[in-house]
This record gives C-alpha cells, structure tokens and sequence, in this order.
C-alpha cells in the first residue's frame, strides 16, 4: 500500500511526536475544537452532531468512504451545507503539521 504525503506525515507525527515546535496536543486540542460535535471517541453522539447527523469516525466502513485529502480539506476549509458552514474551517488555526495530526488521530479512532 503506497502512503499519500498527508499519511507519511501524519505517521511521522505520531511516531515521533509533534513536528511542530509547540509541542501541539492532538488529543487536547480535539477536546477543545472537535469533541463537541465528534464526541470524544469520533462517534458523533452528541447533541450537535446527533442534529447534524455526524458519520461515526470509529465504523472502518466511514473511514473507508474518506480519503485523507477530503479529511484535511474538511479541517482546513471547513463544511459546508446549503450554503451554511456546519463544520468550521481551521486551516487559518493550525498549521499543516497540526493538521497532519488531526487527520492521524482520526485514522486512529477506527476500531
């Protein structure tokens, strides 16, 4: 299986900690920006993400259906539906090392 560059990096990252020089916190910064529509194990059962109708990040059959590119779009630009923002970009809030990191730990919820 040939890894993509978001992949080798996102590895990179966990394997080797942070590459960034702010010793970013995955885990904690999902907390922070992810946990209240995700929940904390990626399932989605929380009230907003219940009304947003959240796909469960732990299901192989839902992060099959996702490609690394279409993750790091997600979190850089954000989602969009009928016009309205229902996950909100943080491509200006992290850098593409952090981002590298969200997309590994979403990798890693599946079970």
């Amino acid at each position: 299986m040939k890894l993509k560059p978001y992949a080798l990096l996102a590895v990179a990252t966990i394997v080797g900690g942070s590459l960034a020089a702010d010793d970013f916190d995955v885990v904690t910064a999902w907390g922070k920006d992810c946990q209240k529509c995700h929940a904390e194990d990626g399932s989605g059962l929380t009230k907003k993400g219940r009304k947003l109708r959240l796909k469960d990040y732990r299901k192989a059959e839902v992060q099959a259906e996702m490609s690394d590119e279409e993750i790091v779009k997600a979190i850089k630009e954000g989602v969009k539906e009928d016009g309205e923002f229902t996950m909100n970009a943080y491509g200006e809030d992290y850098t593409d090392e952090q981002i590298a990191a969200f997309l590994a730990y979403v990798r890693s919820l599946a079970k």
